[in-house]
């Protein structure tokens, strides 16, 4: 057989994201992909040490937009459990709100994609019609569509009045109605199985300790979500993970297709059990220590690594995002594809290179 190295990305007509692999192929099945990582790099992490703790909210956000309020969420925990800094009950019911309207709106970004990577134009336009809701929501309640910079070092700097929270349950209920009727396409559709179904398995064995996180992991049969942690308001909300078995693409479609539902549910909780109180506490004097901060963003676990010593700048600030962990799961997954399928397998741990290279 004829073997040929490919070079694939990081511009490509399917990827949204600059990831580069070189692909080695016999005629036209996978047998080794090599990543070539550090395409894109914007200091993110040096900025830490000359923008003093409060500025790195805003700098963080930008670490990536789609999910910038679950960015900004884990800074300002780790900061806030540094300083001793309590949150208002308020506040955390709040975050749980911002958190999963951008848990929805990056599912249905994803799954718009996803069906655009093996040709199914309608669906894409469909799930991003749909997603334009969830959008307008945002931006009522923060004043952006995407980078929504709500949270601050001690709660949220924006309140949801009742009128407004009524007005977010009714437009819940329109997406709820929309991506239901969509169920049947992308479950039941035969190019949707044809293109999914037994393509990229990943067992739970593997999966684990490969260090696989978010619907990528649960996917394969694993129960863990870093909301089970009980960070902001989860640990007062019903909560249970959303966990499919067979590991392939198309558990991970539904995995996230489910999640799109649950992320509803935990809104209607939130506001169903919103405190009064103060939205924030003000937070004095300066952060010394060192701290983990976790949260689950949609494509997965999260990780701050804050260290401070009481000065004006941080001494150090690491960001392991959730495309880091799965790269050697897809790795895991190429050899043996056919050509056709990498898009499709690349785009099912739904990367984020922006994030992963910072």
């Amino acid at each position: 057989m004829a073997r040929t190295t490919l070079p694939f990305g990081p511009q490509h007509p399917v990827l949204p994201e600059p990831i580069h692999l070189s692909l080695v192929l016999e005629d036209e099945i996978v047998i080794q992909a090599i990543p070539k990582l550090g395409y894109v790099h914007r200091g993110l992490e040096k900025m830490a040490e000359i923008r003093d703790h409060n500025q790195m909210i805003q700098i963080v956000e930008r670490t990536c937009g789609i999910c910038s309020t679950l960015h900004a969420m884990c800074y300002c925990q780790g900061i806030e459990a540094l300083m001793g800094v309590e949150v208002p009950e308020r506040a955390k019911f709040l975050r749980v709100v911002w958190a999963e309207m951008h848990r929805i709106h990056s599912h249905l970004l994803w799954l718009g994609l996803f069906a655009d990577a093996f040709g199914f134009e309608s669906l894409f336009m469909q799930c991003w019609r749909i997603r334009e809701r969830i959008m307008d929501l945002q931006e009522a309640t923060s004043g952006n569509r995407v980078i929504v910079s709500v949270n601050v070092v001690g709660g949220v700097k924006r309140d949801i009045k009742p009128e407004t929270q009524q007005w977010i349950l009714d437009t819940l209920k329109l997406v709820e109605r929309d991506v239901l009727q969509l169920k049947s396409t992308v479950m039941d559709d035969y190019t949707v199985q044809r293109r999914t179904v037994g393509i990229g398995v990943l067992t739970k064995e593997k999966a684990f300790e490969l260090g696989a996180c978010g619907p990528m992991l649960r996917a394969s049969g694993v129960a863990q979500d870093m909301r089970q942690l009980g960070y902001a308001a989860y640990g007062q909300l019903d909560f249970t993970p959303v966990v499919e078995t067979d590991g392939d693409c198309y558990a991970r479609t539904l995995c996230r297709f489910n999640e799109i539902f649950q992320g509803i549910d935990l809104i209607r909780q939130a506001f169903a059990k919103l405190p009064e109180g103060e939205l924030a506490v003000k937070a004095k004097g300066l952060p010394s220590g060192e701290v983990l901060s976790r949260v689950e963003q949609p494509r997965g676990e999260c990780l701050y690594y804050i260290k401070a010593s009481g000065q004006k700048f941080l001494d150090r600030l690491r960001i392991r995002t959730p495309t880091f962990n799965n790269l050697a799961p897809l790795l895991e997954l190429l050899p043996g594809c056919e050509l056709a399928d990498v898009p499709v397998l690349i785009l099912t741990i739904d990367p984020c290179i922006s994030c992963t290279e910072r």
